[in-house]
């Protein structure tokens, strides 16, 4: 990526946000695909307790990657707003210092997934036909930790740096590794939950090769020595950024295993169903995930270089965007739902609850455009406590208990448990528009001072 198209603070707003996020839109597309395509396999050539394992299994799977993708989003901004600052020099101990920081969790996620992976299906409520297909998964991945944590390290990284189109092409070659050892371990060997884990691991394992390779040929605008890969007083930096949004991404996260918990209570096919429709949900999420990505970069440098008025400004250029493609999702999720889960199973039963679940969650497609685009705003003027804030009155106030009560219900609902996800994205969008407001007086009154 040349500096020009990597510097976001000159030039239209719409073109560079547009080309920056296509990339990142990219590369989440092809992550999602990761699961999809473990349970599109398994649900072809496995079982549907495999299904329901690689479903339950992935929801943890999922905790850990976004909450870790969260944290590194300190780093993404702490970047960022260096480049804006034109002091690069600064960069070298946040890279450094994050290795240390990251490869510790590594190794705490690790012994957690890998010892305590029963009780953690158990918590699940995992269907007693798929526990210990459930255990396996969750277990395989745990010992792979390090690669699934490396390879959003690296990718936080490159989007600092304003480079979404390196972690496109990682995860290219991961997705494309994952296929066939879906089809390899999953549909020849029949090694069903346990094969589509393996395949996973060994998939991010080639991506995070690809990604340091690139890395350190990469004609890097500093110098990156031995002695910045220590604890130093960048990492409290990019953790007092991250921290807050890795804790509410972590509890929003516990939330829907939370509600996964709810669904598996409703039976095997309730939760195979569930699954089915998570899948679907994860590809009508990336739009709204892709701006609020791209939003934290391009936000960060124009405020690093004090122009907060453009910062401003591409606010409301990827609302727009967001609100364009979210009618089309919607339409799409709405009319075609059920063919949409057909992908995934050819069970007719569990067609029918996926289906049942995204007429309830299909509203959130429209809402989470403009709430997702806010937070990728405050995150990249450093406000994640707020965002923090915000995100655990959505998931502990309304989404939580909106989804419970749902479930226990004498006839439970998959489209009124879905419902809890646009209601609590509203409340969340009527915070959000409040504190913008109070940032802004507050901005007014200062000047003025």
């Amino acid at each position: 990526m040349t500096k020009d198209k990597a510097d976001f603070t000159q030039g239209s707003i719409i073109k560079k946000l547009f080309w920056f996020m296509v990339p990142i839109l990219g590369a989440l597309i092809l992550q999602a695909a990761y699961g999809a395509v473990d349970l599109l396999v398994v649900g072809r050539f496995g079982s549907t307790s495999g299904l329901s394992a690689v479903s339950t299994g992935s929801q943890v799977l999922n905790l850990v990657t976004f909450v870790v993708t969260q944290l590194a989003m300190g780093i993404t901004v702490l970047i960022a707003q260096y480049l804006g600052e034109k002091k690069p020099e600064k960069i070298p101990p946040v890279l450094g210092g994050s290795a240390v920081v990251f490869a510790f969790i590594s190794v705490g996620l690790c012994i957690i997934l890998v010892c305590f992976a029963k009780p953690i299906s158990l918590l699940m409520q995992a269907p007693k036909e798929s526990l210990d297909l459930t255990i396996s998964y969750v277990r395989i991945c745990g010992m792979g930790i390090f690669f699934i944590v490396a390879y959003n390290l690296l990718s936080a990284i490159f989007r600092g740096l304003g480079n979404s189109r390196s972690p496109l092409l990682f995860v290219l070659v991961a997705c494309v590794v994952n296929i066939i050892g879906d089809l390899l371990l999953v549909a020849v060997f029949r090694m069903d939950a346990a094969g589509a884990a393996l395949a996973t691991v060994f998939a991010q394992a080639i991506s995070v090769v690809c990604a340091m390779v690139m890395l350190f040929k990469k004609d890097l605008p500093f110098t990156l020595t031995k002695k910045d890969f220590r604890l130093n007083p960048q990492c409290r930096k990019f953790l007092e950024i991250g921290l807050p949004l890795a804790l509410q991404e972590c509890l929003t996260q516990l939330s829907f295993l939370a509600l996964c918990a709810f669904v598996n209570r409703l039976g095997l096919e309730a939760s195979s169903g569930y699954g089915v429709a998570s899948k679907i949900v994860n590809f009508a999420m990336l739009v709204p995930s892709a701006l609020m990505q791209s939003m934290a970069s391009f936000v960060s440098q124009n405020v690093g270089a004090g122009n907060d008025k453009r910062a401003k400004r591409s606010m409301f250029t990827g609302i727009g965007v967001g609100l364009g493609f979210g009618c089309v999702v919607f339409t799409l999720v709405m009319l075609k739902g059920d063919v949409l889960a057909g992908f995934f199973s050819t069970d007719g039963a569990v067609i029918q609850k996926g289906f049942d679940y995204l007429k309830g969650f299909a509203p959130e497609t429209i809402v989470t455009a403009v709430l997702f685009s806010m937070i990728g705003y405050f995150n990249g003027n450093q406000k994640t406590v707020w965002v923090m804030v915000q995100g655990l009155v959505q998931t502990l106030l309304v989404r939580l208990p909106l989804a419970y009560v749902m479930s226990i219900q004498p006839q439970a609902s998959l489209t009124k448990i879905g419902l809890a996800a646009p209601a609590s994205t509203a409340v969340g969008i009527l915070l959000n528009v409040g504190f913008y407001i109070y940032l802004n007086r507050a901005s007014r009154s200062k000047a003025k001072a």
